[in-house]
């Protein structure tokens, strides 16, 4: 071994050679992805990370100008590779040559072959539990459990190699921008509220914790007010949140800040951004998609009003309709649900700016051909949305009537007719009717349109289907309702800054109020999210008492950022983009486990390593900590 490690250096990786390299010597180094012994001589396709090169072990071989000790080096490797198995790390000189007829067009190395003169293992690796090919069929269990082999297979060596591309992408494009990387901490202080942080018990101050940042948000701000200017960073950060498809604990985001900027600042950097990126990672030239090289902007309140959520997946229709003037303007047309919400809307119980209940729709065309069946398994998935009672339905006759609908026969003509044409329903079409509060409302239709686009296979399961929508999702309010409480809370943080022309109303009616926060969607994924910032300590005040947060309670949980903003803070403002959310739409794979080299469970575990572990009790007695659950299991 080690006349290959110190004297025989490697020359190429495997995927390299093409036919421009034949009659030249070279030494690869490798791993055994598939072996074929044809009595007499054994082919060896020998990968590494750039790809695959075949290998043919031939005792009765020679070159045609020999070297003294070759017969005998040929023959030890030939004897060596009929011992040679999946996956074993081996070391071959040996000398390019032509395939002839035997090209293999699907493999880049397909015209060459290796001749091979010489030969070393380096590791004669156990047999591997799943395959390591392109395709595996092994359950996600044992491939996270053996994380190590599963990143040997091409796929998740690809996808990181994308990923590596679109750092480096990232990385240049912003320096050019002015853009300092800068770093920031990962243990900070605990503030209440936003995503629920992990806690680290710290050893020197017995009983006090720091928090694993969620993000560098506050850090960055105060980079702004010492004149940095302009930020970013490739930042780990950790969110104790509940996991899913395009979520885990611990995660990475582009994150930028800058000073004296507005919106549209924001926005020109982040475009040009994505525009490297996905020229970098070769999945799409998006000047040519936008020769602008603008992203088109929706207000919060359309994307709603639309789609139903505030990420709306642009790669097919099927907008949604609301239908709430229609049903009060026709009294709820003789349909006793409707008929009480309009009543509360014509008393003033419902306020028409921000109403407590609404009536909206989404039409399935005729074309769809819908069985009753496939009907209710669609209506089925959306149980999952908490306060889901049922989907409204009526399939529309020839003549307008209503089929299959529970108020067939209640329903006025006026109404009936009134809907269909709002909706723009002819002959056959279903119209699917959802009505009552807004958060139950927006996304069961929401869930339902995107279930209908991949069930009418407008949309793939996974991955763009060849198309890339990104969206600009803008102006959203600066507050929302706590559900419990009726409490206003800040709906993104307490530092986003309101819209100047609704400054005014901050106390007169802070639920109108909008703010300077948007939202970068692509194919239906929020990929990146931001706002411009708080930078007056006078305004900063007046959002806390809209909160209800005093003086005291401000200052205890955010004074150094408060006394940062009155020591000279700039207009400033950014955006967190999710790296790993982005890679895994340009990879165009199925989870974000795909895209993440040692990613953790639904269960936040990390099956490879064992991670989360119980910690030995004289450990915890250090950190004057007690585990509840070590208690309950002893009897204690």
């Amino acid at each position: 071994m080690a006349r290959f490690i110190d004297e025989q250096k490697r020359t190429h990786m495997c995927g390299e050679l093409r036919a421009g390299d034949v009659g030249r010597e070279v030494v690869l180094f490798g791993w055994v992805a598939r072996r074929r012994d044809l009595g007499g001589c054994v082919f060896i396709d020998l990968r590494d990370r750039e790809g695959v090169a075949q290998v043919i072990f031939d005792a009765t071989w020679r070159p045609a100008a020999p070297a003294p000790d070759d017969g005998q080096q040929i023959a030890a490797a030939s004897a060596l590779a009929s011992e040679m198995r999946r996956e074993w790390v081996i070391g071959v000189r040996g000398l390019v040559v032509h395939r002839g007829e035997n090209v293999n067009p699907d493999l880049p190395t397909g015209e060459i072959e290796l001749r091979a003169l010489e030969a070393a293992v380096f590791n004669r690796a156990e047999t591997p539990p799943f395959s390591l090919g392109d395709q595996v069929d092994a359950s996600d269990e044992l491939r996270l459990e053996h994380r190590y082999l599963d990143l040997r297979r091409p796929p998740l060596q690809h996808v990181l190699r994308l990923r590596h591309e679109i750092n480096q992408a990232t990385r240049h494009y912003l320096a050019e921008q002015g853009c300092l990387e800068l770093e920031t901490p990962m243990m900070v202080k605990y503030t209440p509220g936003g995503a629920r942080n992990f806690l680290v018990p710290s050893r020197l101050s017995p009983g006090k914790f720091y928090a694993l940042a969620e993000s560098p948000q506050l850090f960055k701000q105060l980079f702004m007010v010492a004149g940095f200017d302009r930020y970013f960073q490739i930042v780990k950060c950790f969110r104790d949140e509940d996991l899913r498809l395009d979520r885990q604990p611990e995660f990475t985001q582009i994150d930028i800040e800058l000073s004296f900027c507005t919106e549209q600042d924001v926005f020109r950097i982040v475009e040009g951004l994505m525009f490297r990126i996905f020229e970098a990672a070769g999945a799409a030239d998006l000047r040519a998609l936008y020769p602008a090289g603008q992203f088109p902007r929706m207000s919060f309140a359309d994307s709603l009003r639309r789609y139903g959520n505030d990420k709306p997946d642009l790669r097919f229709g099927l907008e949604l309709v609301d239908l709430t003037d229609i049903v009060i303007e026709h009294g709820g047309g003789a349909v006793p649900p409707l008929a009480a919400l309009a009543a509360k809307f014509r008393d003033g119980t419902y306020r028409r700016e921000h109403p407590a209940e609404v009536v909206k729709a989404l039409v399935i065309p005729a074309s769809a051909g819908l069985s009753r069946k496939q009907l209710e398994q669609l209506e089925a998935g959306l149980r999952e949305i908490k306060g889901f009672v049922g989907l409204g339905r009526a399939k529309l006759g020839d003549d307008g009537s209503w089929t299959g609908s529970a108020f067939a026969k209640q329903v006025t003509d006026g109404l009936r007719a009134a809907l269909g044409d709002a909706c723009r329903a002819g002959p056959g079409d279903i119209i699917c009717f959802q009505f009552g509060p807004p958060a139950v409302v927006d996304p069961a239709l929401a869930k339902l349109r995107l279930d209908l686009g991949r069930r009418l296979g407008l949309v793939p399961e996974h991955g763009s289907g060849g198309k890339w929508q990104f969206l600009w999702v803008v102006g959203p309010p600066l507050f929302e309702r706590d559900p419990d409480s009726g409490r206003l809370v800040a709906a993104h943080h307490a530092f986003t800054r309101p819209r100047d022309e609704h400054l005014s109303w901050l106390e007169s009616d802070p639920d109108r109020v909008l703010c300077y926060r948007y939202d970068l969607v692509l194919n239906g994924f929020e990929i990146g999210g931001g706002s411009i910032r708080v930078h007056d300590p006078a305004v900063q005040r007046r959002i806390f008492a809209a909160l209800g947060i005093g003086e005291d309670e401000a200052s205890e949980k955010f004074g150094f950022l408060l006394r940062a903003l009155r020591s000279g803070a700039p207009p400033h403002g950014g955006i967190a983009i999710g790296m790993d959310r982005l890679a895994m739409l340009v990879a165009e794979a199925q989870s974000l486990r795909d895209v993440i080299p040692f990613p953790k469970t639904n269960q936040g575990v990390d099956l490879m390593s064992g991670a989360p572990v119980p910690v030995a009790a004289e450990q915890l007695a250090e950190l004057r900590i007690r585990s509840a659950a070590g208690e309950r299991e002893t009897g204690g």
